[in-house]
Protein backbone atom coordinates (compact mmCIF):
# COMPACT_ATOMS: atom_id res chain seq x y z
CA UNK A 1 0.00 0.00 0.00
CA UNK A 2 1.66 3.01 -0.72
CA UNK A 3 0.43 5.92 1.24
CA UNK A 4 1.36 9.80 0.96
CA UNK A 5 3.74 11.14 3.19
CA UNK A 6 4.39 12.32 6.33
CA UNK A 7 2.18 9.84 7.95
CA UNK A 8 2.80 8.51 11.69
CA UNK A 9 3.21 4.73 11.23
CA UNK A 10 2.40 2.55 14.48
CA UNK A 11 2.87 -0.41 14.76
CA UNK A 12 0.62 -2.78 16.98
CA UNK A 13 3.28 -5.65 16.93
CA UNK A 14 5.81 -3.18 19.19
CA UNK A 15 3.10 -1.89 21.74
CA UNK A 16 2.28 -5.63 22.20
CA UNK A 17 6.11 -6.00 23.25
CA UNK A 18 5.66 -3.72 26.20
CA UNK A 19 2.20 -4.93 27.34
CA UNK A 20 3.42 -7.93 27.63
CA UNK A 21 6.06 -6.19 30.35
CA UNK A 22 2.87 -4.67 32.01
CA UNK A 23 1.10 -8.47 32.64
CA UNK A 24 4.64 -9.57 33.89
CA UNK A 25 4.23 -6.48 36.27
CA UNK A 26 0.73 -6.87 36.67
CA UNK A 27 0.69 -10.23 38.03
CA UNK A 28 3.96 -10.00 40.05
CA UNK A 29 3.48 -6.40 41.95
CA UNK A 30 -0.27 -6.31 42.41
CA UNK A 31 0.05 -2.74 40.81
CA UNK A 32 -2.42 -1.14 38.22
CA UNK A 33 -1.11 0.19 35.60
CA UNK A 34 -2.97 3.05 33.84
CA UNK A 35 -2.12 4.97 30.14
CA UNK A 36 -0.87 8.66 30.47
CA UNK A 37 -3.01 10.66 28.05
CA UNK A 38 -0.62 13.47 27.83
CA UNK A 39 2.14 11.47 26.40
CA UNK A 40 0.09 9.40 24.07
CA UNK A 41 -3.91 9.41 22.96
CA UNK A 42 -4.30 7.70 20.05
CA UNK A 43 -7.62 6.06 20.56
CA UNK A 44 -7.27 4.00 17.28
CA UNK A 45 -5.06 1.11 19.24
CA UNK A 46 -7.09 1.56 23.10
CA UNK A 47 -8.62 -1.51 22.05
CA UNK A 48 -5.42 -3.73 22.05
CA UNK A 49 -3.88 -1.68 24.55
CA UNK A 50 -6.97 -1.60 27.05
CA UNK A 51 -6.69 -5.90 27.70
CA UNK A 52 -3.43 -5.08 29.31
CA UNK A 53 -4.10 -1.90 31.19
CA UNK A 54 -5.99 -0.90 34.38
CA UNK A 55 -7.69 2.44 32.97
CA UNK A 56 -5.95 6.17 31.44
CA UNK A 57 -4.43 9.09 33.56
CA UNK A 58 -5.31 13.14 32.40
CA UNK A 59 -4.26 16.31 33.06
CA UNK A 60 -7.40 17.99 31.79
CA UNK A 61 -10.86 17.32 31.31
CA UNK A 62 -10.63 16.61 27.50
CA UNK A 63 -8.56 14.12 28.44
CA UNK A 64 -10.44 12.47 31.04
CA UNK A 65 -12.95 12.56 29.12
CA UNK A 66 -11.54 10.53 25.92
CA UNK A 67 -10.20 8.22 28.66
CA UNK A 68 -13.70 7.55 29.68
CA UNK A 69 -15.45 7.44 26.26
CA UNK A 70 -12.48 5.54 24.43
CA UNK A 71 -10.57 3.24 26.77
CA UNK A 72 -13.65 2.98 29.15
CA UNK A 73 -11.74 1.82 32.11
CA UNK A 74 -10.86 3.64 35.32
CA UNK A 75 -10.07 7.68 34.82
CA UNK A 76 -7.91 9.26 36.63
CA UNK A 77 -8.48 12.91 36.63
CA UNK A 78 -5.07 15.32 37.74
CA UNK A 79 -4.73 18.78 36.80
CA UNK A 80 -2.15 21.48 38.00
CA UNK A 81 -5.37 23.72 38.30
CA UNK A 82 -9.05 22.86 37.98
CA UNK A 83 -11.64 25.71 37.09
CA UNK A 84 -15.26 25.36 38.36
CA UNK A 85 -16.95 24.77 35.44
CA UNK A 86 -14.20 22.15 34.51
CA UNK A 87 -14.66 20.26 37.96
CA UNK A 88 -18.47 20.07 36.97
CA UNK A 89 -17.94 18.54 33.75
CA UNK A 90 -14.85 16.11 35.34
CA UNK A 91 -17.16 14.45 38.00
CA UNK A 92 -19.04 12.91 35.20
CA UNK A 93 -16.22 11.34 33.80
CA UNK A 94 -13.65 10.57 36.87
CA UNK A 95 -13.10 7.61 39.28
CA UNK A 96 -10.91 9.64 41.15
CA UNK A 97 -9.53 13.13 41.31
CA UNK A 98 -6.65 14.28 42.10
CA UNK A 99 -5.94 17.80 43.24
CA UNK A 100 -2.44 19.47 42.73
CA UNK A 101 -3.15 21.85 45.75
CA UNK A 102 -4.56 21.89 49.10
CA UNK A 103 -5.90 24.99 48.19
CA UNK A 104 -7.66 23.43 45.35
CA UNK A 105 -9.00 20.61 47.33
CA UNK A 106 -10.86 22.61 49.88
CA UNK A 107 -12.16 24.57 47.04
CA UNK A 108 -13.82 21.83 45.08
CA UNK A 109 -14.40 19.15 48.13
CA UNK A 110 -17.45 19.27 48.14
CA UNK A 111 -18.27 19.15 44.02
CA UNK A 112 -16.52 15.92 44.32
CA UNK A 113 -16.96 14.25 47.76
CA UNK A 114 -18.32 11.48 45.93
CA UNK A 115 -15.54 10.33 44.40
CA UNK A 116 -12.23 8.82 45.53
CA UNK A 117 -10.09 11.76 45.68
CA UNK A 118 -5.89 12.34 46.27
CA UNK A 119 -3.49 15.24 46.36
CA UNK A 120 -0.78 15.48 44.66
CA UNK A 121 2.47 15.34 47.16
CA UNK A 122 6.08 16.91 45.88
CA UNK A 123 8.84 15.04 47.22
CA UNK A 124 11.15 17.30 47.01
CA UNK A 125 12.93 14.48 44.70
CA UNK A 126 13.27 13.81 41.47
CA UNK A 127 14.87 11.98 38.45
CA UNK A 128 15.20 13.96 35.50
CA UNK A 129 17.60 14.94 32.54
CA UNK A 130 16.04 18.50 31.74
CA UNK A 131 15.40 20.95 34.48
CA UNK A 132 12.52 21.92 32.17
CA UNK A 133 10.62 18.75 33.08
CA UNK A 134 11.82 18.22 36.89
CA UNK A 135 8.72 17.83 39.07
CA UNK A 136 11.00 18.95 41.91
CA UNK A 137 12.60 22.12 40.10
CA UNK A 138 13.02 25.11 42.74
CA UNK A 139 10.24 26.66 43.06
CA UNK A 140 8.18 24.21 41.37
CA UNK A 141 4.32 24.56 41.52
CA UNK A 142 3.04 20.72 41.08
CA UNK A 143 2.28 19.23 44.04
CA UNK A 144 1.67 20.46 47.63
CA UNK A 145 4.93 19.62 49.90
CA UNK A 146 3.91 20.94 53.59
CA UNK A 147 3.28 17.32 55.13
CA UNK A 148 2.03 18.73 58.25
CA UNK A 149 -0.94 20.40 56.16
CA UNK A 150 -1.14 17.16 54.04
CA UNK A 151 -2.41 15.13 57.21
CA UNK A 152 -4.47 17.85 58.23
CA UNK A 153 -6.63 17.21 55.46
CA UNK A 154 -5.69 13.19 55.46
CA UNK A 155 -9.69 12.51 56.61
CA UNK A 156 -10.50 14.05 53.03
CA UNK A 157 -8.34 11.87 50.90
CA UNK A 158 -8.04 7.96 49.68
CA UNK A 159 -4.97 8.70 47.79
CA UNK A 160 -2.05 10.51 46.71
CA UNK A 161 0.19 10.90 43.48
CA UNK A 162 3.74 11.05 43.85
CA UNK A 163 4.81 11.41 40.26
CA UNK A 164 8.72 12.21 40.31
CA UNK A 165 10.11 10.70 37.44
CA UNK A 166 11.36 11.78 34.23
CA UNK A 167 12.88 8.95 31.51
CA UNK A 168 14.53 7.12 34.59
CA UNK A 169 15.78 4.16 33.55
CA UNK A 170 17.88 3.72 36.91
CA UNK A 171 16.32 1.38 38.44
CA UNK A 172 18.66 1.97 41.18
CA UNK A 173 17.73 5.48 41.59
CA UNK A 174 14.00 4.56 41.40
CA UNK A 175 14.70 2.16 44.30
CA UNK A 176 16.79 4.53 46.47
CA UNK A 177 13.93 7.40 46.12
CA UNK A 178 10.83 5.15 46.61
CA UNK A 179 13.02 4.71 50.06
CA UNK A 180 12.82 8.46 50.94
CA UNK A 181 9.25 8.63 50.36
CA UNK A 182 8.93 5.70 52.37
CA UNK A 183 10.69 7.40 55.33
CA UNK A 184 9.04 11.03 54.99
CA UNK A 185 5.92 10.28 53.89
CA UNK A 186 5.18 7.17 55.91
CA UNK A 187 2.68 8.65 58.57
CA UNK A 188 0.75 9.55 55.51
CA UNK A 189 0.67 6.65 53.52
CA UNK A 190 -0.96 4.79 56.53
CA UNK A 191 -3.34 6.30 56.27
CA UNK A 192 -4.29 5.83 52.45
CA UNK A 193 -5.95 3.12 50.51
CA UNK A 194 -4.18 3.91 46.86
CA UNK A 195 -1.18 5.46 45.91
CA UNK A 196 0.03 6.73 42.28
CA UNK A 197 3.88 6.76 41.78
CA UNK A 198 3.12 8.62 38.61
CA UNK A 199 5.08 8.00 34.86
CA UNK A 200 8.18 8.78 33.64
CA UNK A 201 9.63 4.95 34.81
CA UNK A 202 11.48 3.68 31.75
CA UNK A 203 10.66 0.19 32.84
CA UNK A 204 10.16 -1.66 29.04
CA UNK A 205 13.40 -0.64 28.34
CA UNK A 206 15.49 -3.56 27.38
CA UNK A 207 18.00 -4.75 30.04
CA UNK A 208 15.84 -3.21 32.71
CA UNK A 209 15.43 -5.32 35.72
CA UNK A 210 11.59 -5.72 35.98
CA UNK A 211 12.01 -8.87 38.49
CA UNK A 212 13.46 -6.65 41.08
CA UNK A 213 11.14 -3.73 40.04
CA UNK A 214 7.87 -5.43 40.67
CA UNK A 215 9.14 -6.90 43.85
CA UNK A 216 10.44 -3.93 45.17
CA UNK A 217 6.62 -2.08 44.25
CA UNK A 218 5.21 -5.13 45.81
CA UNK A 219 7.11 -4.69 48.87
CA UNK A 220 6.29 -0.95 49.12
CA UNK A 221 2.63 -2.13 48.61
CA UNK A 222 2.61 -4.62 51.37
CA UNK A 223 4.09 -2.33 53.86
CA UNK A 224 1.43 0.11 53.93
CA UNK A 225 -1.36 -2.22 52.87
CA UNK A 226 -2.17 0.24 49.85
CA UNK A 227 -2.66 0.00 46.19
CA UNK A 228 -0.34 0.89 44.06
CA UNK A 229 -1.12 2.51 40.59
CA UNK A 230 2.09 3.30 37.60
CA UNK A 231 1.09 5.92 34.97
CA UNK A 232 3.73 4.96 31.91
CA UNK A 233 3.25 7.12 28.68
CA UNK A 234 6.38 6.64 26.83
CA UNK A 235 6.96 2.84 28.33
CA UNK A 236 3.71 2.29 26.79
CA UNK A 237 4.47 2.81 23.37
CA UNK A 238 8.15 3.06 23.17
CA UNK A 239 9.43 2.41 20.26
CA UNK A 240 6.59 1.54 18.30
CA UNK A 241 5.83 3.99 15.76
CA UNK A 242 7.68 5.86 12.89
CA UNK A 243 7.56 9.23 11.46
CA UNK A 244 7.77 8.58 7.63
CA UNK A 245 8.67 11.51 5.33
CA UNK A 246 9.82 12.07 2.01
CA UNK A 247 12.59 14.18 1.04
CA UNK A 248 11.76 17.24 -1.40
CA UNK A 249 14.87 18.83 -2.31
CA UNK A 250 18.57 18.83 -1.52
CA UNK A 251 20.69 22.04 -1.27
CA UNK A 252 24.22 22.97 -0.16
CA UNK A 253 25.43 25.52 2.04
CA UNK A 254 29.00 24.33 3.05
CA UNK A 255 26.77 20.93 4.28
CA UNK A 256 24.68 19.21 2.52
CA UNK A 257 20.91 19.78 3.54
CA UNK A 258 18.19 17.48 2.97
CA UNK A 259 14.43 18.80 3.15
CA UNK A 260 11.40 16.33 4.27
CA UNK A 261 8.20 17.60 3.89
CA UNK A 262 7.52 17.48 7.72
CA UNK A 263 8.69 19.80 10.70
CA UNK A 264 10.64 19.17 13.94
CA UNK A 265 8.09 22.23 15.18
CA UNK A 266 4.54 21.00 13.83
CA UNK A 267 5.28 17.19 14.40
CA UNK A 268 8.05 16.82 16.62
CA UNK A 269 8.13 19.30 18.66
CA UNK A 270 9.80 17.87 21.86
CA UNK A 271 12.97 17.43 19.50
CA UNK A 272 12.75 21.20 20.25
CA UNK A 273 12.08 21.87 23.07
CA UNK A 274 14.64 19.75 24.61
CA UNK A 275 16.80 20.08 21.54
CA UNK A 276 17.34 16.79 21.15
CA UNK A 277 18.10 14.75 17.35
CA UNK A 278 15.83 12.41 16.05
CA UNK A 279 16.47 8.45 16.11
CA UNK A 280 17.04 6.97 12.80
CA UNK A 281 17.53 3.16 12.59
CA UNK A 282 20.95 2.30 11.90
CA UNK A 283 20.64 -0.34 9.11
CA UNK A 284 19.61 2.97 6.99
CA UNK A 285 22.92 4.61 8.33
CA UNK A 286 26.31 4.48 6.13
CA UNK A 287 28.69 7.21 5.06
CA UNK A 288 26.46 10.18 3.18
CA UNK A 289 26.71 12.84 5.35
CA UNK A 290 23.37 14.80 5.61
CA UNK A 291 21.82 17.33 7.62
CA UNK A 292 18.09 16.25 7.50
CA UNK A 293 15.55 19.34 7.96
CA UNK A 294 12.34 20.51 8.20
CA UNK A 295 10.19 22.51 6.03
CA UNK A 296 9.21 25.06 7.90
CA UNK A 297 10.47 28.71 7.88
CA UNK A 298 11.95 28.42 10.99
CA UNK A 299 16.02 28.45 10.72
CA UNK A 300 16.22 26.00 13.64
CA UNK A 301 13.44 23.29 11.94
CA UNK A 302 16.75 20.31 12.22
CA UNK A 303 15.77 16.59 12.70
CA UNK A 304 19.84 16.19 13.04
CA UNK A 305 22.76 15.21 11.31
CA UNK A 306 23.63 11.46 10.19
CA UNK A 307 25.52 9.95 7.84
CA UNK A 308 23.16 7.75 4.81
CA UNK A 309 23.53 4.39 3.54
CA UNK A 310 22.79 5.99 0.09
CA UNK A 311 23.10 9.31 -1.12
CA UNK A 312 19.62 11.53 -0.78
CA UNK A 313 17.65 13.05 -3.81
CA UNK A 314 14.16 14.17 -4.19
CA UNK A 315 11.58 11.35 -3.39
CA UNK A 316 13.77 8.91 -0.81
CA UNK A 317 11.68 7.89 1.92
CA UNK A 318 13.50 8.91 5.38
CA UNK A 319 12.04 6.92 8.40
CA UNK A 320 12.50 8.52 12.00
CA UNK A 321 11.55 6.13 14.59
CA UNK A 322 10.48 5.97 18.22
CA UNK A 323 8.22 9.02 17.48
CA UNK A 324 4.79 7.79 19.33
CA UNK A 325 5.08 10.00 22.61
CA UNK A 326 4.96 13.36 22.80
CA UNK A 327 3.97 13.93 19.29
CA UNK A 328 0.98 13.51 18.18
CA UNK A 329 -0.36 14.88 21.14
CA UNK A 330 1.65 18.06 20.23
CA UNK A 331 1.45 18.28 16.69
CA UNK A 332 -0.03 21.92 15.35
CA UNK A 333 -0.35 23.90 12.29
CA UNK A 334 2.41 25.83 12.10
CA UNK A 335 2.96 27.36 8.63
CA UNK A 336 0.44 25.89 7.44
CA UNK A 337 1.90 22.59 6.76
CA UNK A 338 0.24 19.44 5.72
CA UNK A 339 -0.58 16.88 9.46
CA UNK A 340 0.86 13.81 8.55
CA UNK A 341 -1.74 11.34 8.40
CA UNK A 342 -2.37 8.11 11.30
CA UNK A 343 -1.90 5.27 9.82
CA UNK A 344 -1.26 1.71 11.95
CA UNK A 345 -0.48 -1.42 11.25
CA UNK A 346 -2.68 -4.10 12.98
CA UNK A 347 -1.52 -7.41 15.21
CA UNK A 348 -2.68 -9.19 11.92
CA UNK A 349 -0.54 -7.51 9.31
CA UNK A 350 -3.11 -5.45 8.34
CA UNK A 351 -2.54 -1.62 6.99
CA UNK A 352 -4.83 1.16 7.99
CA UNK A 353 -5.10 4.86 7.86
CA UNK A 354 -6.82 5.78 10.13
CA UNK A 355 -6.98 9.85 9.84
CA UNK A 356 -6.20 12.17 6.92
CA UNK A 357 -5.69 15.49 7.89
CA UNK A 358 -6.50 18.37 4.99
CA UNK A 359 -7.41 21.98 4.43
CA UNK A 360 -10.44 21.82 6.46
CA UNK A 361 -9.11 20.81 9.51
CA UNK A 362 -6.59 23.44 9.46
CA UNK A 363 -9.21 25.88 8.47
CA UNK A 364 -11.73 24.62 12.11
CA UNK A 365 -7.93 25.15 13.96
CA UNK A 366 -8.70 28.35 13.86
CA UNK A 367 -11.80 31.49 13.01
Amino acid sequence: MKIKTPYYFIHEKKILQNLKKFDYLRKNSGAKIILALKCFSTWSVFPLMKKYMDGTTSSSLYEARLGREKFGKEVHAYGVAFSKEEIGEIKKYADKVIFNSLSQLKMFYREVKNLKIGIRINPKISYSRFTLADPARKYSRLGAVDKKAILGIANLISGAMFHFNCENDNFENFSQNLDTIDRNFGNILKKLKWVSLGGGIYFTKAGYPLEKFAKKIKQFSDKFGIEVYLEPGESAITQSAELVTKVLDVVHNEADVAIVDSSTEAHMLDLLTYRLTAKIDEKFLGKFKYILAGRSCLAGDIFGTFNFKSRLKAGSIIRIKDVAGYTMVKKNWFNGLQMPSIVIKRLNGAIEVMRHFGYRDFKNSLS
